[in-house]
């Protein structure tokens, strides 16, 4: 394993970034507990972000919920979305790098397309998710091949891809966009970032050691903007934590490919990188990783069913489903 060493007190600052999607469980209780120890043992400073970047499948009632759910854990932070009912154990919130929520942010994430579109990293791209699917004739990248695991995140995983859309092997015209307008607007596209075929991605992480990646092979161009409207997963929270100063990511294993391409963004807008902190993920006792469909180990049903804390993060728990 490797070093844990953490940031200086001084600087030091983390982050927890529940997606309001589903209620959460106890793979992120353990993952959001692991990044409090770690802002707390620094001397550093914890903010709360929520990610609700998917107009489709965020709920208010789950942005609470998870609000709720953390701080019954006992994990507090410093900086965050101001609370609905906020008390003297739980201040309201708020912060210097305000608005804590995604949706609220769309103007940071159209700053940082026109920069990566004039840079010349992006380009426009008509296939639909849907399209790709059939091309490859693959299951997601890094997917369970299982029917039951068929239901990903849509914001931070996609197929490889094929190349269909890239300037110069097109197969699909170019949509005729002016360059004024390209720089105004991203327009109803999905823009992808262009990855440098070959090129190595490596990265040490603070808990799972060095990781390495190729672009091209493990990953293809990824999309950063939405045709509906909506940017990405990797672009908004590169811009993110970018902007808020974060000095450490602390998040799931399943997320390492995306700190490869993360890091490609970090490059294309000369941003000082943070450092990596991914933690194993929770599996049931098939071995399989959990999701938020399964309910009945959300914290908000443990919680009904008399369950406390400790029990919840002392790892005994008894994971079925």
């Amino acid at each position: 394993m490797a070093s844990l060493s953490l940031s200086t007190a001084s600087n030091y600052r983390g982050r927890l970034a529940p997606s309001p999607t589903g209620y959460l469980h106890v793979g992120h209780a353990s993952t959001f507990w692991t990044a409090f120890e770690r802002a707390r043992d620094a001397g550093g400073v914890l903010i709360m972000r929520m990610e609700d970047l998917d107009p489709d499948r965020s709920r208010a009632e789950y942005a609470e919920a998870a609000l709720e759910d953390l701080r019954w854990l006992g994990i507090r932070w410093q900086e965050g979305p101001a609370l609905t009912n906020p008390d003297l154990s739980n201040p309201a919130l708020g912060g210097p790098y305000a608005p804590y929520e995604q949706s609220r942010r769309h103007a940071f994430y159209l700053d940082a397309w026109r920069k990566l579109h004039s840079g010349g990293f992006l380009f426009p791209c008509r296939c639909s998710r849907k399209d790709l699917e059939a091309a490859l004739n693959a299951p997601h990248e890094g997917a369970p091949q299982s029917d039951s695991e068929s239901n990903m995140e849509p914001l931070d995983d996609e197929p490889i891809y094929p190349g269909t859309c890239r300037p110069d092997a097109s197969k699909i015209p170019q949509p005729p966009l002016s360059p004024a307008s390209e720089i105004a607007e991203p327009g109803s596209f999905n823009w992808r970032f262009r990855v440098p075929d070959g090129q190595v991605v490596e990265f040490v992480d603070l808990n799972l050691g060095l990781q390495r990646f190729v672009a091209g092979r493990d990953f293809g161009d990824f999309v950063v903007w939405r045709r509906d409207g909506v940017p990405s997963y990797q672009l908004a929270c590169v811009a993110d934590d970018a902007a808020m100063r974060i000095t450490e990511v602390v998040r799931g294993e399943d997320l390492l490919k995306s700190t490869a391409r993360q890091i490609l963004l970090y490059r294309a807008l000369e941003l000082a990188t943070p450092a990596w902190f991914h933690c194993r993920l929770v599996t049931d006792s098939q071995g399989r990783r959990l999701a938020k469909r399964h309910d009945a180990l959300s914290l908000r049903t443990l919680r009904q069913r008399g369950f406390i804390p400790e029990q919840i993060l002392s790892g005994e728990l008894q994971v079925e489903v």
